[in-house]
């Protein structure tokens, strides 16, 4: 039994250190593995840690893809700027401004004038729209970028860097204001988005310096350099045992040189000089006199590190593409605001149309019932205190009314200076503007539609969304270029080049050396040669100079191209930022927009049926007073309460046609629900009026008389009515 204990006791022993051991020898092999590259462990990205992940989990969620603005390059006119001139027919014409006309016309159009009759303009919305079109001065101003952007094209494709393209809406119009989700505020002319001054410049909290740098390409645009040189000198001897006894020197030389560069999109940069000297002098030392001698050399360098690829040397170009995308689609951004504002314009003119009609009834219901009431003073069937009530309440309905009529006045001339160009002909100052369409309340699909659909489709639509993802197709070539920056600068040249001297044997050449004759007749020993020959020298390998070069410069701690990089990271990072945060700006307006129609449907119907109830109480109110069952102040009071029904109706109505507008700006579908044309747009030519849905022709209404515009009738009647104004030949107004 003993030995049987001894036995298991050192078995256990074994099994221990053997336990060991494999302890020991697993604690150093996983110390090893986490040691070790995942690489050499056979381990990919998605095996990695948490750490290597987070950049994943930090991705931008996927969003529907931009419908780009096309056709892609809209041109106001026939010309292409982005196309420069050529040598045919005119070898000077690269060499000299353009001479395209100046196409600015401060006319109104003649379509305005077709709508006037009777000396009133009958303005239906889409006359309204189709003149906004023509003539406003916001579309015109950013129809004039979409050329300026075409110029940035043509600087790149000659290898400059880019001026930039203006992308924010013009806001020059008054009156109909409205919303909208913009990449880039804008606001000036041109609706210039980026800010000025500073090496931090930019809009909208996104710093935009580090836009374009990166190492500069090559001038693709070959020069040709001549420098031609006739010198006469003559230079005094010191000592005339170095000019033959001479005591001056006279030199005749004539330099004709040339050099000619050229850059290529590789990153590669050619020179080729040409130079050429006749040289005549009395120098008895100079064998040749002329002595002709001419140097040819051509050198190409190509950048290996810094500047190197074609994606460098021609990001400038995809830019300037991007930068044109850019422009179409603010251009297209602005048709889309501008038809929203010109609406709502519109809109307001019918409300304050209508407000004006119903202060009119208002203030002849209680003129009449102040007749009413002095007839029944003198029969003495009423107190003289209600007869003072009466005329109080007709007093300050006329004063409602004046107001009415003053506030469509000035909508009626926010709505010429939205459609026309030049307020100062009388025919169209002088015009009262009278809406011929009022809104239908049929559904549109979008207040039934679901908010991820409206949303899918604002995002596809939305210039805004095309413009920074635009925005950040440049920002990574401006990365990819700053990255190659940071490379040092090696540099590799190939040259080979030549020289030739000849001439004609100088008459006066010596064959003594400071005074010693020599034994040679140096003056007779070369032959005499012309031009030509010494031309032809230049390619027969006589005086060969050739050679290859190799420029390296590492610059030491590269702080500068350093803080660079992390800086357009960075501002990546912004526009990545940016572009999600407009993606929750437009899922927040379509929301709000889906709401406020249903909202503005319901209070619509509301308001018709306490229109209808407040003017069936004013005709039971009125027929009860002719009885002798009421008073004037009852019928007074049911007046005011038909007018506030009134005026909550005509607001609740022109909401509900702006917020439908507003929805449809947002959804980036008015151009195609309207039928317009953006290319007919780009040229400011509309060959097709729009057709806008929701609209119905208005009912008759009585005449609304404006005591301002009758003066301006009879002015204009009394006046002789002058020509309009003409351009003047350089752009300006000019009068005759």
């Amino acid at each position: 039994m003993s030995v049987q204990k001894d036995l298991e006791s050192q078995q256990k022993q074994q099994s221990s250190s053997a336990l060991g051991k494999i302890k020991v020898w697993a604690a150093i092999a996983c110390l090893m593995a986490s040691t070790a590259p995942s690489y050499a462990l056979g381990l990919g990205v998605g095996q990695q840690q948490t750490p290597q992940q987070a950049p994943a989990m930090n991705a931008m969620p996927m969003a529907p893809g931009p419908n780009y603005t096309e056709p892609l390059y809209l041109r106001p006119s026939a010309h292409n700027y982005a196309v420069g001139r050529g040598y045919f027919p005119s070898p000077v014409a690269p060499y000299f401004p353009g001479r395209m006309p100046n196409t600015n016309n401060y006319l109104n159009g003649l379509h305005l004038k077709d709508l006037i009759r009777n000396g009133k303009i009958y303005l239906s919305l889409s006359d309204a729209v189709l003149l906004a079109l023509e003539n406003n001065y916001d579309i015109a101003i950013q129809r004039l970028n979409l050329d300026i952007a075409d110029t940035d094209i043509l600087r790149a494709h000659a290898g400059s860097s880019l001026f930039g393209v203006n992308s924010g809406l013009v806001t020059g119009t008054q009156g109909g204001s409205t919303s909208t989700v913009s990449a880039a505020a804008g606001g000036g002319p041109g609706g210039t988005s980026t800010g000025s001054g500073g090496a931090g410049a930019g809009s909208g909290g996104l710093t935009l310096s580090a836009n374009g740098a990166g190492p500069t390409p090559e001038n693709l645009d070959p020069t040709l350099q001549a420098q031609v040189e006739l010198n006469r000198e003559q230079t005094p001897q010191q000592n005339v045992l170095f000019s033959g006894g001479l005591p001056a020197i006279n030199s005749n030389t004539d330099s004709y040189n040339f050099t000619y560069n050229q850059g290529f999109s590789t990153g590669t940069a050619l020179q080729v000089t040409f130079n050429n000297t006749r040289l005549t002098t009395n120098n008895p030392f100079n064998v040749y006199s002329p002595t002709l001698q001419s140097t040819f050399n051509a050198e190409i360098t190509q950048h290996l590190l810094q500047g190197f690829g074609l994606g460098i040397n021609r990001r400038f170009m995809v830019q300037a593409t991007n930068d044109r995308r850019i422009a179409d689609s603010a251009f297209r951004a602005q048709l889309l605001y501008t038809i929203n504002q010109v609406e709502n314009i519109y809109w307001g003119l019918v409300g304050a149309y209508e407000d004006v009609a119903a202060k009119q009834r208002a203030a002849q219901q209680s003129g009449s019932l102040v007749k009413d009431d002095e007839k029944q003073l003198q029969a003495g069937a009423i107190a003289p205190l209600d007869l003072v009530n009466v005329r109080s309440q007709h007093a300050s309905d006329e004063q409602a009314l004046i107001q009415s009529q003053s506030t469509l006045e000035y909508q009626q001339l926010v709505m010429k200076q939205a459609i026309s160009r030049n307020l100062s002909d009388p025919t169209v100052a002088s015009a009262p503007v009278i809406p011929t369409d009022r809104v239908n309340m049929i559904e549109t699909p979008e207040e039934d539609a679901s908010v991820n659909e409206l949303v899918r489709e604002a995002d596809q639509n939305s210039p805004s969304v095309e413009q920074a993802m635009l925005t950040l197709k440049n920002d990574q070539l401006t990365l990819k270029a700053v990255k190659n920056g940071m490379l040092p600068t090696l540099d590799v040249s190939a040259f080979y080049g030549a020289q030739a001297v000849g001439g004609a044997v100088s008459p006066v050449c010596s064959n003594s050396i400071f005074g010693v004759q020599s034994t040679t007749n140096i003056c007779q020993s070369l032959p005499n040669t012309n031009y030509p020959h010494v031309f032809g020298n230049l390619f027969n390998s006589s005086g060969p100079n050739k050679g290859v070069l190799f420029n390296l410069n590492i610059p030491i701690r590269n702080r500068t191209a350093q803080a660079l990089e992390e800086r357009s990271r960075i501002e990546y990072q912004q526009e990545e930022m940016r572009l999600q945060q407009i993606y929750v700006q437009i899922r927040m307006q379509i929301i709000n927009g889906q709401y406020a129609l249903t909202n503005d449907r319901a209070a619509v119907q509301s308001a018709i049926a306490n229109r209808n109830y407040n003017k069936q109480s004013l005709d039971a109110a009125i027929k009860k007073l002719h009885l002798g069952a009421a008073t004037s102040a009852d019928v007074l009071l049911q007046e005011k309460n038909l007018s506030n029904a009134e005026s909550s109706l005509l607001s609740a109505t022109a909401k509900y046609a702006t917020d439908r507008a507003e929805l449809a700006q947002l959804l980036g579908t008015t151009l195609d629900r309207y039928g317009i044309s953006i290319v007919d747009a780009a040229t400011g030519k509309i060959s097709t009026p729009p057709t806008i849905p929701g609209v119905e022709p208005a009912p008759a209404m009585p005449v609304v008389n404006l005591p301002g515009q009758k003066q301006q009738l009879q002015k204009q009647k009394q006046q002789p009515v002058p020509e309009p104004e003409k351009p003047a030949p350089n752009g300006k107004i000019g009068s005759r």
